[in-house]
């Protein structure tokens, strides 16, 4: 079933009544769902790993995700404008589902990875068009609050991952010998499913295959000789390319210095040489290269990459602080950071408000910067002894500017673009922010692995019977893993002492109680100077805001950018809607 658009509705509204509410919740689920699994598996991956094991590969069960869903957003993105949204966003939501499902039945670490992968496929083709689609369907001047409210759902879905995937993994129903008391996670990628089916039959019935104006009059096969397969093979391996150098050196798999980490990052930088150089000589360029022309398109996607390096991080390290040194439970520790859920859900609906009344974004930005270098500034001061009201509060500050980008990047994006480069333009942003993610966690990790293992040394010295220790004991005793998992750290425990002579136990008992202090107080060290350095991300944050130049919302779609020079707009003649 297709609803026509009509030319009364491209000047407001493309569509409107029940096809409009159905198509909205529909996107809203679809992102809803696609960003929370960025985030939900970090706390569920000790319970993953004490069922399927591999925890040498525990890093790849989040990076898959995030290298597979960041390879196709910039492709996508360009692809819709030329031949439309609906059935590339369908086809993403399908496989997204497929992999969920897949992830959930995973007998092994390595099956996981694999489906994780494909789950991340399907993400990054609804990560680059959900955003992309609301723009089709609202001009400019009413764009601000929608993006507002999908900004918050985007920020609500990516913080709030720990607290679901916590609770799941600790009070998930059991399913027969599917899912028993130990292997509750499974929840995690099962309860996709349903939601997900409701979505795609909404997309089917409601969603319009001609919502967007088409970048490219040609059709057939005319239209698929000039896709731009050379550029998207390229920008595809640069991407894994890049990801793959820094996820091995961040996690240190591979020493930074390494053959591997330095030939992965080399070969990127080449890769994305030769990728721009294709760009400019093909018909239909991935990522046209005028874009870059464009000031506030270029500010918006710096900004992109830096809010979410600052996002990711604190959501990933937030956790381990709270597990680690706090001693809070997987459940606790994301229920805890609700703060910064909610508060980066207040952040972007009172942006998307503000932008909506003041038809002007830059003051919104440059406030929403402030509030969250204050709010990371606060969490530096973290130690042992923070209560968990304190870390409340510095998360809520730190969320509520975090918020404020969800609201204003890709709307500001938007409308200093035409129509004709909705996807391609949007997609770049997107991109940016998933680069982002990645790009915060490795230099965040390598801040905090490398620190660690700097405080550790001169604690472990100092412990009078560390030396009557095995070293491969001592180094399982320092694998942070036994501060989150108390499965784990009994286990040690116990074979350890049946090892030991009973007139000695309680003297290696108190020795074990030792090494793990020590390690919670050099874990709460690194983890706060790991902080440090979120908090310069938030300060160049701060910075560029500065530069996002304010251009007037558009009141209709086919009205140039205001205040954009027709050179930097990259205005191009559109296709007649619907073709």
């Amino acid at each position: 079933m297709e609803t026509p658009i009509t030319v009364t509705q491209e000047k407001g509204r493309r569509l409107r009544g029940a096809a409009l509410g159905a198509v909205l919740t529909a996107l809203m689920l679809t992102l809803l769902l696609e960003a929370l699994d960025q985030t939900i598996v970090g706390t569920a991956l000790p319970r993953i790993i004490g069922t399927l094991q591999g925890f040498d590969r525990y890093i790849w069960a989040v990076t898959a995700y995030t290298l597979a869903s960041s390879t196709l957003i910039p492709v996508v993105g360009k692809l819709s404008d030329q031949f439309g949204r609906k059935w590339f966003l369908i086809v993403g939501a399908l496989i997204f589902l497929a992999g969920s499902a897949a992830s959930g039945a995973s007998q092994t670490m390595t099956q996981l990875i694999a489906f994780r992968a494909v789950q991340g496929l399907g993400a990054g083709i609804g990560i680059a068009l959900v955003f992309t689609v609301v723009g089709d369907i609202f001009p400019p001047a009413e764009r601000a609050k929608w993006q507002g409210i999908f900004g918050a759902v985007y920020g609500f879905s990516s913080v709030v991952g720990p607290t679901l995937g916590g609770w799941l993994t600790d009070h998930g129903p059991l399913l027969g010998s599917l899912v028993t008391d130990t292997t509750r996670w499974r929840w995690v990628f099962y309860i996709n499913l349903p939601i997900g089916a409701l979505a795609v039959a909404a997309l089917l019935i409601y969603l319009p295959a001609n919502i967007s104006v088409r970048s490219s009059r040609y059709s057939g096969w005319a239209a698929v000789r000039r896709i731009d397969f050379l550029g998207a093979i390229l920008a595809a391996a640069a991407t894994i390319s890049l990801l793959l150098g820094l996820t091995w050196g961040s996690n240190q798999i591979y020493d930074w210095t390494s053959v591997q980490v330095i030939g992965a990052l080399a070969g990127a930088g080449l890769l994305y040489i030769a990728f721009f150089l294709t760009e400019r000589f093909v018909a239909e360029p991935i990522v046209p290269l005028d874009l870059f022309r464009n000031r506030v398109f270029a500010v918006a996607s710096i900004l992109s990459l830096l809010q979410l390096m600052v996002l990711v991080a604190l959501v990933i390290y937030l956790p381990l602080f709270l597990q680690g040194v706090l001693g809070e439970s997987a459940t606790n520790a994301g229920a805890v950071i609700t703060p910064l859920t909610l508060a980066t859900v207040v952040g972007a609906g009172l942006a998307g408000f503000l932008v909506a009344t003041l038809k002007r974004y830059q003051l919104v930005s440059i406030a929403g910067a402030l509030i969250m270098t204050a709010g990371v500034l606060l969490l530096t001061r973290l130690t042992p002894t923070t209560s968990l009201l304190e870390a409340a509060i510095y998360m809520a500050i730190a969320g509520v500017g975090l918020g404020t980008f969800f609201s204003v990047l890709t709307l500001a994006a938007q409308n200093a673009l035409p129509s004709t480069r909705l996807g391609v333009g949007t997609g770049a942003v997107r991109y940016m922010g998933q680069l982002g993610s990645v790009l915060g966690v490795a230099i965040v990790g390598t801040v905090v692995n490398n620190s660690l293992a700097d405080e550790l040394t001169p604690r472990l010295h100092a412990i009078a019977g560390i030396n009557f220790i095995p070293p491969v004991v001592v180094k399982l005793a320092t694998n942070p893993q036994v501060l989150t998992n108390s499965d784990y750290k009994n286990g040690l425990i116990q074979g350890v002492l049946h090892q030991v002579p009973p007139q000695f136990r309680t003297n290696a008992l108190h020795t074990f109680a030792q090494i793990f202090d020590a390690l919670k107080q050099s874990l709460s060290v690194s983890i706060v100077h790991g902080f440090v350095v979120v908090l310069i991300f938030s300060g160049l944050t701060l910075l560029f805001t500065l530069l996002l130049k304010d251009v007037p919302l558009k009141k209709t779609y086919d009205e140039a950018p205001a205040g954009v020079p027709a050179s930097e707009s990259g205005q191009a003649e559109a296709a007649p809607l619907g073709r």
